[in-house]
């Protein structure tokens, strides 16, 4: 996924004095046109965001949006010599001409973490936020596929479900959490335990995006590392703590910006991927599942043109990973349920 992304964006660099090329992506066929709108655009996961989604061949039109400062990201995202075409929009006011004819919907808007904070200390900002945003994709581009970054997407997933099915829009196939992160975080932390190529490396990460809702299945780790218990569970640690680790390393200055950034243009790529119809795009993702008895639940997702074309179940877990599933249950279920009572009220 990863190394495609980049050989793709090298090849259109490449290319880039040859308009007719500029059509080809991935494969021999020709590209269809994408617009691809990133709500939050000024921000320290949009801007990061919005230069990796112009170096993405699939993108035609990008549509960047903030309360402000968004101009002047576009005009510098502009001047980068690849397909796409970039326009800056700023208020609520230009916010449904941002939409319009949008494919996929990328939502990093809201307040980052700083240090002590939970994710859930940022619900009441960002929960508004959201639920705002979500009114106007229902009303301006209701069948583009939404890529819910805002944090905590525990609740701003269940939030965004609510808005859109009192809008009559709701298509649970259609509207992701982005967790890409998790699993970024557990491929890079497992590659350097165990010794191995990162770029070999894959990890499963299911459950929800916060604290010990967030569980990797390292005995489905890919190359095999025959990594001791207390080994794994440090892992599985750190890979739950990744955020916080980042917030206190930046001593109040900032959050996890860079790699959300990059992991939300590995993910918005894998949408892209399979509206155009290529096969086989598996990634993890929080979506409305009944692989539990939760409403909605993170696991490996395949894409295609209408969005989930299938939610793939967790496979065989390790006693230490059923303990752990059980565990993460009711405070994933607490979180969706917070986002669905705001979502009401």
């Amino acid at each position: 996924m990863r190394s495609s992304l980049f050989r793709a964006i090298k090849t259109l660099n490449n290319s880039a004095s040859c308009s007719h090329l500029l059509r080809r992506g991935y494969g021999s066929e020709a590209v269809p046109d994408r617009k691809v709108a990133v709500l939050g655009a000024a921000g320290g996961i949009g801007q990061p965001l919005a230069l990796l989604m112009k170096l993405n061949p699939l993108v035609s039109s990008l549509a960047l949006y903030d309360i402000a400062n968004t101009p002047g990201v576009a005009a510098d995202v502009s001047h980068i010599n690849t397909r796409s075409e970039v326009k800056g929009y700023v208020g609520e006011e230009e916010l449904g001409k941002a939409l319009e004819g949008s494919d996929v919907v990328i939502i990093p808007a809201g307040v980052p973490r700083k240090p002590g904070m939970t994710r859930d200390d940022l619900f009441n900002i960002n929960a508004g936020i959201v639920k705002g945003l979500c009114e106007a994709i229902a009303k301006y581009c209701p069948n583009a596929l939404v890529n819910m970054i805002s944090n905590p997407v525990n609740s701003t997933v269940p939030i965004a479900s609510e808005v859109f099915k009192k809008a009559g829009t709701y298509d649970e196939k259609r509207l992701f959490g982005v967790t890409t992160l998790d699993v970024v975080r557990a491929k890079t932390f497992y590659a350097g335990k165990a010794e191995v190529p990162v770029a070999e490396v894959n990890v499963p990460v299911v459950g929800g995006h916060a604290g010990i809702t967030i569980l990797p299945l390292f005995s489905q780790a890919t190359p095999k590392a025959n990594l001791a218990d207390e080994e794994i569970q440090a892992l599985t640690k750190r890979t739950q703590d990744g955020g916080t680790e980042v917030v206190e390393a930046k001593a109040g200055k900032g959050s996890a910006t860079l790699s959300m950034a990059y992991a939300g243009a590995i993910f918005a790529d894998a949408c892209l991927k399979g509206l155009n119809g290529v096969p086989d795009v598996v990634e993890c993702s929080f979506v409305q599942s009944s692989v539990t008895e939760l409403p909605f639940f993170a696991s490996k997702v395949r894409l295609g043109k209408n969005g989930v074309e299938e939610i793939i179940g967790l496979g065989p877990l390790s006693d230490y990973e059923k303990e752990g599933l059980e565990k993460l249950k009711p405070e994933l279920l607490a979180s969706i349920e917070k986002g669905i009572k705001f979502a009401n009220n």
